[in-house]
């Protein structure tokens, strides 16, 4: 056989492999991360919660019926880690799968820096767009009769965020070959603002938190969900970057291997 015919570039199977393997260690070290910074909050939050509704009705706690919680919050404690490991997992899939299919079109001949920028895409639209028009909130914050209108409005602002990070690539895209790059750079912001302005307005505001809520508390705990966010999509990048770079290292030596 000869070395032509070997595969010379990994497949999608071998790509997914490395992606979701990325997205549980990025998972993971995104849960140590929410574990330390978060759940403090949520436990004062709720703790403010618990002591409203024992304010709104004193006798409540009294009269033999309580509210059994379906996880108690050392479960709630210990299954974070799940979550954000299988958050981590899936993420880690769509990374590769994003990977696959638009690698020819990334102009760039570096791997590592085709990876970093699909990551920075999704980091932008997934989550620090969204965050802009609605930052997350502690469990004790938020009208349970509004959560289907803000689950479809949540959906709405990560699509248009990713549409708004593909319009201001193609923006970018837009000038003539030889275009100075601030004219670019310049095009490519205009492109992804003119998408997020209009996403801003048309989708309706969400404020739900509570008049005598700590502010503190709330930005507190948001930057730590903000943060938990950028620890898991930093490190995928990283992860994923580096399993491919092995990966690729490796090809040519199963390529030559099968042509001998």
């Amino acid at each position: 056989m000869s070395l032509r015919s070997a595969r010379t570039t990994p497949s999608y199977g071998s790509l997914l492999l490395r992606g979701l393997l990325a997205g549980l260690i990025a998972g993971l070290l995104a849960g140590v991360f929410a574990y330390a910074t978060g759940e403090s909050r949520i436990d004062a939050a709720i703790a403010i919660e618990e002591a409203a509704a024992h304010a709104a009705a004193p006798g409540a706690a009294d009269d033999g019926h309580h509210d059994e919680e379906l996880v108690s919050r050392t479960g709630q404690k210990g299954g974070l880690f799940l979550a954000t490991a299988l958050y981590g997992v899936a993420m880690g899939g769509l990374l590769a799968t994003a990977y696959t299919l638009l690698r020819r079109r990334l102009r760039t001949p570096s791997d590592t820096r085709a990876v970093f920028g699909l990551a920075a895409a999704a980091l932008v639209g997934i989550v620090l767009v969204p965050f802009g028009k609605y930052p997350a909130n502690p469990p004790a914050v938020g009208d349970p009769a509004t959560i289907n209108q803000r689950t479809i409005a949540w959906v709405s602002i990560v699509v248009i965020g990713l549409v708004a990070v593909w319009a201001g690539v193609v923006a970018a895209r837009a000038p003539r070959s030889g275009a100075p790059e601030w004219l670019r750079a310049a095009a490519a912001l205009a492109g992804f603002l003119v998408v997020v302005a209009i996403g801003y307005v048309l989708l309706p505001t969400v404020d739900e938190v509570p008049a005598a809520f700590p502010a503190s508390l709330l930005w507190t705990f948001r930057l730590a969900s903000l943060g938990t966010q950028v620890t898991l999509w930093t490190m995928l990048g990283l992860a994923f970057a580096a399993l491919l770079h092995r990966l690729r290292r490796d090809v040519p030596a199963e390529a030559e291997a099968v042509a001998v």
